[in-house]
């Protein structure tokens, strides 16, 4: 029993992902509890599984309307899971133990050097404070914007608990709400509301370590590190570009952007684009998108947010890299380089086998779905690729899938918030270094 507790301990990613599975299983008990349910009675257990995991992995698909179909404690339950899986179990772990006074072990800060893909074992701690620390302030902070709206729409009482929801959700790029199923539809036209939701989903998809660069050098982009500046260009090239692919190609879609003014059209655009790489919200039916916007969906879902943040996708640094691998072999260039420094070629290698896994995952995990299920590909891709990004985001079949595509998506969400690499570590922690290197072979390419 003890070997078997060492052998989790000195496996930062195995221990990552039990406790996250733990979370999720808790989670899932208390969500089957009559009391979470609207009508009073116990909910499939399938389906508080298949949200509890949604939650935890801050993914926003669900095979029930949220709004509608839990209680007030149900909906506690689904926003404190949410806030666990956005910020990381270990996060909130270390947080309880800080408050206790407890010491953080090493064991402790190797989960969490692992959780927040940080380079060092230094200042982890002083990190966790900081994350924390940003966290309570922007969701406060987005919590009393959203509290202008909807408080003098449903109350003091019920407008603050929606301001805290929607705040937490949306920072934590869930996507989770209990407006109703036609999510934030309503407020499409309510600027305050969209482009608050937006800027918490912005935020939550940059990473941490992000912040800190901003915080510390304010808007001085050339003291930013190489990281930092890759994220936050390549997360304004994503956003800029697929919403005004969606504007154009979305603009006569009568399902769509056809019926709104201008206004409202470029706002709904640009939501799109902002909740289509890894929060899950909707303010225009997915359904009635043309194929080509949502194939363009698939694409910024897949990229994702940035990393050590509450996104997920294969993370747009990783593709970044891939782009400048691609960009500085065009070139001639011998080495790779971004923003005038080198990248060493482990980096390059990590972001390859990111890339493949993750796309080979959703690729494997769609086509089962695709013999099992009677919907067309693009719908299933689309389902699948949000619930491996952890974007949440449907065209409407999640509810109508059967058992065996519902686990399937399960098991993705769960490898997605994890980390395609990081499950893969956790069960096959054996890295051996050679003490000899094999001699060089050719292979024709192209």
């Amino acid at each position: 029993m003890k070997s078997r507790r060492k052998k989790i301990i000195d496996n930062p990613s195995l221990y990552l992902a039990l406790g996250f599975l733990s979370v999720i299983l808790i989670g899932s008990i208390l969500l089957m509890l009559p009391i979470s349910s609207a009508n009073g009675t116990a909910t499939n257990y399938l389906d508080c599984l298949f949200v509890a995991t949604s939650n935890v992995c801050v993914t926003g698909l669900t095979t029930v309307v949220t709004a509608t179909h839990w209680s007030t404690f149900g909906h506690v339950i689904i926003i404190t899971l949410v806030q666990i899986g956005g910020l990381g179990f270990m996060t909130m772990a270390t947080f309880m133990a800080l408050l206790l006074g407890k010491r953080i072990t090493l064991s402790s800060r190797l989960v969490i050097k692992e959780q927040l893909n940080a380079d060092t074992m230094k200042g982890l701690v002083k990190l966790i404070k900081y994350v924390l620390f940003s966290t309570f302030i922007i969701e406060a902070i987005g919590a009393l914007l959203l509290s202008i709206t909807f408080i003098p729409e449903l109350g003091v009482k019920k407008g603050i608990w929606y301001s805290i929801f929607h705040s937490i959700s949306s920072f934590c790029n869930a996507g989770f709400d209990i407006i109703g199923p036609s999510s934030l539809s309503k407020y499409s036209s309510n600027s305050l509301i969209i482009l608050t939701v937006s800027i918490l989903i912005i935020l939550g998809g940059l990473g941490f370590n992000v912040y800190m660069n901003i915080t510390a050098y304010k808007f001085n982009f050339k003291k930013y590190s190489l990281h930092a500046k890759v994220v936050i260009v390549g997360t304004i090239i994503m956003i800029v570009s697929v919403a005004l692919a969606i504007f154009i190609i979305e603009y006569d879609n009568v399902g769509t952007l056809k019926n709104l003014s201008m206004k409202d059209k470029t706002l709904a655009s640009f939501f799109q684009s902002v909740t289509l790489r890894t929060a899950g919200y909707f303010s225009i039916d997915q359904a009635a998108l043309n194929d080509s916007s949502a194939i363009i969906g698939i694409f910024t879902m897949f990229v994702g947010g940035g990393p050590a943040g509450t996104a997920g996708g294969a993370k747009i640094s990783t593709i970044a890299l891939i782009v400048a691998v691609v960009i500085n072999e065009i070139k001639g260039n011998e080495d790779i380089v971004i923003f005038n420094r080198r990248i060493r070629f482990d980096f390059i290698r990590r972001a390859m086998t990111i890339v493949f896994v993750f796309a080979l995952w959703i690729i494997v995990v769609s086509l089962i779905i695709l013999v099992i299920e009677p919907f067309g590909a693009v719908d299933i891709f689309y389902e699948v690729t949000s619930a491996a990004a952890t974007v949440g985001i449907s065209r409407g079949i999640t509810s109508e899938l059967t058992t065996i595509s519902k686990i399937l998506l399960i098991l993705t969400m769960y490898a997605g918030r994890i980390g395609m690499l990081t499950l893969v570590f956790a069960f096959a922690n054996n890295k051996k270094k050679k003490k000899y290197k094999e001699a060089y072979g050719n292979i024709i390419l192209g």
